[in-house]
């Protein structure tokens, strides 16, 4: 009888293991394909208060609509980081020149990097945490709030709580990300009961994501 328990728990350990391992490959090929198809934009404040919270937003402002002047007609996230790697003396000088525009002197620290996200929606499209490239910019002593969107495909002027992204945004992500993905960020985060399984792979994905930060 001993002998029985013990292979039954030893099995039970295995399955386990199987599942797990077979859960962070899964979770590991959705979030590759997501992290090498967008291009994500992170501001963060110089403070909480809310004169420096509303002055993140008008340089958020004003990086966005330069952003969309230069890529405007681009269709991959690879000529997006490039144009914007050609452009950061460009961002930096309209972040500091809407900083100085407001009345503040704060400096800005800007690079194109690999960070952490936490999970965020934008409308009716959510992506899981984990590792994206991103443009970050930093405004001052950079210990206020963050504001997150994506630059690419072009998501920041989307209501993250109300907003739909429009269709052409949407047909961009499936032309950069497998179906799967697509599903995922799509249907993952929503209120829709007739995609749980759906749900279950997305909390699956922002579980490892948050795990192996």
């Amino acid at each position: 009888m001993k002998k029985k328990l013990n292979f039954i728990f030893i099995l039970t350990i295995l399955v386990f293991i199987y599942i797990a391992l077979l859960s962070f490959n899964y979770s590991k090929a959705i979030s590759s394909n997501l992290s090498d198809s967008v291009f994500r934009l992170h501001i963060i404040a110089n403070s909480d208060s809310s004169a420096d919270q509303e002055l993140k937003l008008k340089v958020r402002d004003k990086i966005i609509e330069y952003m969309n002047t230069l890529t405007s007609n681009s269709s991959d996230k690879k000529d997006v980081i490039s144009i914007v790697n050609n452009h950061l003396d460009s961002f930096k000088e309209i972040a500091l020149n809407t900083i100085k525009e407001n009345g503040y002197n704060y400096d800005v620290n800007i690079e194109i990097g690999n960070f952490h996200f936490p999970t965020k929606s934008y409308g009716d499209i959510s992506f899981p945490a984990g590792n994206y490239d991103a443009l970050k910019i930093e405004i001052g002593d950079a210990i206020g709030q963050n504001w997150w969107c994506v630059l690419f495909p072009p998501l920041c002027f989307v209501n993250s709580s109300t907003g739909v992204v429009p269709d052409d945004s949407k047909n961009t992500l499936k032309e950069n990300i497998n179906s799967e993905s697509y599903e995922i960020i799509s249907e993952g985060n929503n209120s829709n009961d007739n995609t749980s399984d759906i749900k279950i792979k997305f909390k699956i994905i922002e579980f490892f994501n948050n795990f192996t930060k």
